[in-house]
């Protein structure tokens, strides 16, 4: 069984959306984290998971975006509380390392807001789904650690080995991504993390490379990776399989 920990479902075209449901028992996916950017989107995964109990959302704001004001920020923050009840987590969320690259942002806002979902899921008890990568993983560590937050899941993840080394002795989660398949960074960090703080994703629809090159990002695609993960840690794929979907419905509270 699979459970993709991180999908943007509500980003799909709806005939897209209508193909991976109906394959999902085909290819033995259980569940679909969908994750969301904005409030928006958060209404909008809400509205799929009340279609179909096998979407569990997670709602938040994606960072790589212009910030919304604050007085959209207390709108978005007080509709999460009101469906807590609906939600399997806080995310997505995090710090802009790529749009700062590219323009040059003033970061302390970004921390901020990030700091006020970290608050939030400590007062919720949800646990958190993080964009976060290279440096900007250390600031996040730092607040996750200021407010004691250990149900952490840094989706996709690229960093130092000295970062990664204080995720793992945290208790944070990573999750990879079918570029597994081809990206030597992304294999090196399966080598260094163990295989009990991990899950599986594909951040859908981001499209992807190499043998998935054109093709629409499917959960299906989990599989390869979970071949690639197998042959990284040198165990069987129903070893790593198995650990990974366990992993995942145990982060998620996923009965």
């Amino acid at each position: 069984m699979m459970i993709d920990a991180h999908i943007h479902f509500d980003q799909y075209a709806e005939s897209q959306r209508e193909i991976i449901l109906k394959e999902m028992s085909l290819f033995n996916i259980s569940h679909l984290i969908s994750v969301s950017t904005s409030l928006a989107s958060c209404k909008e995964n809400l509205t799929l998971a009340k279609k179909d109990k096998r979407i569990l959302p997670a709602f938040g704001f994606h960072p790589e975006q212009v910030l919304i004001d604050e007085k959209d920020q207390i709108h978005l923050f007080e509709w999460i509380r009101e469906n807590r009840d609906h939600m399997v987590a806080i995310g997505e969320v995090g710090l802009p390392y790529y749009r700062n690259k590219e323009k040059g942002l003033q970061y302390q806002p970004y921390i901020d807001l990030l700091e006020q979902f970290i608050s939030l899921a400590t007062e919720i008890d949800k646990p958190i789904v993080l964009h976060a990568v290279y440096e900007d993983a250390e600031i996040v560590c730092d607040l996750l650690e200021k407010y004691k937050v250990t149900s952490a899941h840094f989706h996709w993840f690229k960093g130092d080995k000295h970062v990664v080394k204080r995720m793992i002795s945290n208790g944070y989660f990573i999750s990879i991504t079918p570029d597994v398949l081809y990206e030597k960074e992304i294999q090196q960090l399966v080598h260094q993390y163990p295989l009990e703080q991990m899950m599986i994703e594909t951040d859908g629809p981001w499209p992807f490379e190499g043998n998935f090159f054109g093709e629409m990002t499917h959960p299906k695609m989990m599989r390869t990776s979970f071949e690639k993960i197998a042959a990284i840690k040198q165990l069987s794929f129903e070893a790593v399989s198995e650990t990974l979907y366990e992993n995942t419905k145990k982060f998620f509270r996923v009965e």
